[in-house]
């Protein structure tokens, strides 16, 4: 094999570099040719567009929109949108990839894509947003498809986004096409359960994982941090199943109680506090980066990329970490967490409730019809648990991290599909 080695990582972790030093990884352990790996490693399409926006005071502004496809091998590409001030093309490719992914990795027939816009959605009115995503569907009509690109809400954008997608596209169309976005409202053709399902799936993950290392869940300690829509359910539903949640934590700071939070009362709290926890008095304040080091059975970072790093890896005290951020461990912080011996449920595996579901809505407005939440939930668990066995026995098979392993499981399958169509 004479693929080159990917770029190395710098301090501040690129996410595309990141990604690709698992990819490379987890190709030689396979074994892959070279062919193969330059095909996979290569996005399908990338597409970068100018949106000229009239604003609320009458002015025209420009924001540059990206959208881009990894993999469509195994089935029309799935992916979020993400507004935000610092989206770019690097961190849009590396998130495509870790949709295809995660998508082989759960056996959902999906590729891989992702989608953004560089803007400030909170300094945004609704009326201006609604006009950028308005414009964003028109400039990629010919790319989206309930066939062909299928996208979904993420960092800055929620149901209400993509109602106005789904109707845009419906125009052009002539008539309703549900199938083409996911994440909607429930009366849109959104699914029932749609919300809370990346949360359920780290739970799902965090308590296989539990039962694997002997962790009685019972007399189990966790920290989460970030304490959005993933991490709050996460938390909730861990708290459920009798785990101690000592600390959480958003960008206001981390609250820590040795006897446990109560975590409906926390998220009751943020809701009545514009979102945040901050003056949350039901924990004393630490810091997120005491938060990561405190010595818990499960640690769940559930914020953002890149919190655990090679500066801090080495104190980390958690016996598991299950990922429900995108990217939360960079890849220098890897090998020295694995040399701890510490089991880590990596973000395409942990956080693969949320696409699972968004499938369960595609083929609910395929189909026309409408399941109950409790055959959501016990489909989209049976799928979360079918994919750690298949992992867990990889990485026991190959003595590698569950990260690489993961990977192993998604390139496998998206390499042996793609040597089954054939290309040119």
């Amino acid at each position: 094999m004479a693929y080159l080695e990917p770029a190395p990582i710098k301090d501040k972790e690129n996410p595309f570099e990141s990604m690709m030093s698992r990819f490379h990884t987890a190709a030689h352990k396979l074994g892959l040719d070279d062919e193969t790996y330059e095909i996979l490693k290569s996005p399908t399409k990338q597409v970068i567009v100018t949106l000229p926006i009239t604003m609320d005071d009458g002015s025209k502004k420009v924001f540059e929109g990206y959208r881009v496809i990894h993999s469509n091998t195994l089935g029309p590409s799935k992916g979020g949108i993400r507004y935000d001030p610092d989206v770019s093309l690097d961190e849009v490719k590396a998130l495509a990839a870790w949709m295809t992914w995660k998508c082989a990795v759960v056996d959902i027939p999906y590729g891989g894509a992702k989608g953004g816009i560089r803007c400030k959605p909170w300094t945004m009115s609704a009326g201006e947003l609604e006009r950028l995503t308005r414009a964003y569907t028109v400039s990629m009509y010919e790319i989206f498809g309930p066939d062909l690109d299928i996208p979904a809400p993420d960092m800055g954008t929620g149901p209400r986004e993509m109602a106005w997608l789904m109707d845009e596209y419906s125009k052009a169309n002539g008539k309703t096409v549900s199938a083409v976005v996911t994440g909607k409202p429930l009366v849109l053709g959104g699914s029932l359960g749609r919300v809370e399902a990346t949360g359920r799936g780290v739970m799902v993950s965090s308590l296989v994982a539990m039962e694997k290392l002997k962790i009685n869940p019972a007399h189990a300690k966790c920290a989460v941090q970030g304490f959005g829509n993933v991490g709050s359910n996460a938390a909730s539903l861990l708290e459920d199943r009798g785990v101690k949640i000592i600390a959480i934590s958003d960008h206001t700071g981390a609250y820590i109680s040795e006897k446990g939070i109560d975590i409906k009362a926390a998220i009751e709290f943020k809701n009545k506090n514009n979102g945040t926890l901050e003056g949350f008095e039901l924990g004393d304040k630490i810091s997120n980066e005491e938060l990561i080091e405190l010595d818990v059975d499960l640690l769940v970072p559930a914020a953002k990329e890149d919190v655990i790093t090679l500066k801090n890896a080495q104190n980390i005290k958690a016996k598991l970490i299950v990922e429900g951020a995108n990217g939360p461990t960079g890849a220098k912080a890897d090998p020295v967490i694995f040399d701890k011996g510490i089991t880590v449920v990596p973000d395409i595996l942990a956080n693969a409730g949320g696409v699972t579901v968004s499938y369960f809505e595609w083929v609910q407005n395929r189909l026309g019809y409408k399941w109950t939440q409790e055959r959501v939930n016990r489909r989209c668990d049976r799928i979360m648990k079918d994919a750690f066995e298949k992992v867990f026995k990889i990485s026991e098979k190959y003595n590698v991290s569950m990260r690489i392993a993961a990977y192993m499981v998604a390139i496998s399958k998206v390499a042996d599909t793609y040597k089954l169509r054939g290309g040119y």
